[in-house]
């Protein structure tokens, strides 16, 4: 009989560990923040004991996609990510990071940075270390591993984003990304499919990544196209990995548009292959729709578009653009240049892809919510329950070992994301309780932030910070360095 005492018990649950192993029925003690015992633990006391029986214990999820940059700090709270079992969230990505910024930056935040944030005071930080420190002194309720962007980049370097950078340009962006390597960043990424670093070349690219050589940073890719060209756009994307002896993760990877539907089966054994000469894993969101700016070249592939947010008509949030190019008197493409600056949802993709793009091994999930969207993609307030409850307990595209493999351990590692992501002693104790029975999104395309169902507690770091669905006000978050 165990006669230790802990700062919390978590009794009677069954441990699905992270790794992939069987659950168990186990208790959990956890003591100074981290995981202190595994196993029977009966007559051990605790200050607070939670009972789970019943339900199934995991480590917390990390969210491996997201543009919660601002939001950490806008809303340290986190709800949208606390309710639904994400412990860790990872920003940056797109090639868009809240830091570094030129102070002297003139004229409106560019697209797609302004997904962030519209004002230049949104950008309070010329260096990344200035970001992190605010972390630092200001915890959310998660914890965030945090990307550079490279069109923040560039934006920081370059007066026009309309061209290749100049050899100069490239040195000042190493420097950068050098200074934010060294202040805990974990690695970097882009997103050429957006024209502020369309006119980035190759040499462009791998001449930034290969800072990561100095550092065993990780590379995200958006990658340049998710279309016809996909392939051309993969290669490319490897290479800049390989430019900077770099992990490669291929962002919220999809076929776009209907006469690429199906396509996945020959995208997944590109990524195969590629993966037999370098490290390559990718991300899905569990939906049909992706959502970003509002830009005219998805129309026409997009079976509709739903309009998240624009600045000078903020009521058509949460409206179809081809109803508000009714109201305006306008075709839907003229429409889109009066909305500006906007984001949309847009329905690009095939079920099939993405039910094979979830099971492939090599993927995790991340949510790329958008939180600064009046009407935002289910997505961020959805994903992790909806993977676990529609996509694991009620199609069975893989056990529940699988699914949290792949939102905890699998990402801890790839990420480097020193003792997370997985239920062992000396982890640190971000977990989740929740209800496998149960647990389920609710945000629809028409109550996007309609809170999920099944999760019982969160806790990040030690303190439960979620419980009978709401916040308690705990903000243990950290900012986790790689490797440390």
């Amino acid at each position: 009989m165990n006669h230790e005492r802990y700062d919390l018990l978590i009794r009677g649950g069954t441990v699905i560990d992270g790794t992939g192993a069987d659950r168990v029925r186990a208790d959990v003690g956890v003591s100074g923040g981290r995981i202190a015992a595994v196993g029977d633990l009966d007559g051990a006391t605790a200050d607070q004991v939670l009972e789970a029986g019943g339900r199934i214990v995991s480590p917390g999820f990390i969210d491996t996609h997201t543009h919660d940059d601002r939001y950490l700090s806008m809303d340290p709270g986190m709800p949208a990510k606390l309710s639904q079992g994400v412990t860790t969230v990872v920003t940056g990505n797109c090639g868009i990071s809240q830091a570094p910024w030129r102070s002297g930056w003139r004229g409106e935040v560019p697209a797609p940075i302004n997904l962030l944030g519209n004002e230049l005071g949104d950008f309070p930080y010329e260096t990344f270390g200035a970001y992190l420190e605010n972390l630092d002194r200001h915890p959310p309720a998660v914890n965030a591993a945090c990307l550079v962007g490279h069109t923040s980049l560039r934006a920081a370097a370059m007066a026009d984003l309309d061209r290749p950078a100049t050899a100069a340009e490239i040195e000042h962006m190493q420097a950068l990304l050098r200074e934010a390597m060294e202040s805990g960043a974990i690695g970097l990424s882009t997103g050429t499919a957006y024209p502020a670093a369309m006119p980035a070349t190759l040499d462009e690219l791998m001449a930034v990544a290969s800072v990561l050589r100095e550092h065993r940073g990780l590379y995200a890719s958006h990658i340049r196209d998710e279309g016809d060209r996909i392939f051309a756009a993969l290669d490319e994307a490897f290479a800049v990995g390989a430019a900077g002896d770099a992990p490669v993760l291929i962002s919220h990877h999809k076929l776009i548009g209907p006469r690429n539907h199906g396509r996945s089966v020959q995208t997944l054994a590109h990524i195969d292959k590629a993966g037999q000469g370098q490290k390559v894993a990718l991300d899905c969101y569990p939906y049909v729709a992706g959502s970003t700016i509002l830009r005219k070249d998805r129309l026409a592939v997009s079976s509709r578009v739903i309009v998240t947010k624009s600045v000078p008509y903020p009521q058509y949030a949460g409206r179809d653009l081809d109803d508000i190019a009714l109201d305006m008197g306008l075709s839907p493409e003229d429409a889109v240049d009066a909305l500006q600056p906007a984001g949309a949802i847009y329905f690009i993709m095939d079920e099939t892809d993405v039910q094979r793009i979830l099971a492939y091994p090599g993927t995790m999930i991340g949510s790329d919510g958008m939180p600064h969207d009046p009407a935002p993609h289910p997505r961020l307030w959805g994903t992790f329950p909806r993977v676990l409850g529609h996509y694991c307990r009620d199609i069975g595209l893989f056990t529940l070992e699988q699914a949290v493999h792949k939102m905890t351990d699998k990402p801890a590692a790839y990420f480097r994301l020193p003792q997370r992501g997985r239920i062992a002693v000396d982890y640190a104790a971000d977990l989740v309780v929740f209800n496998a029975d149960t647990i389920a999104d609710t945000a629809t395309w028409s109550s996007p932030t309609s809170q999920a169902v099944g999760i019982d507690y969160v806790l990040v770091n030690g303190s439960v910070a979620w419980q009978a669905g709401g916040a308690t006000g705990s903000r243990r978050g950290k900012v986790i360095r790689p490797g440390r």
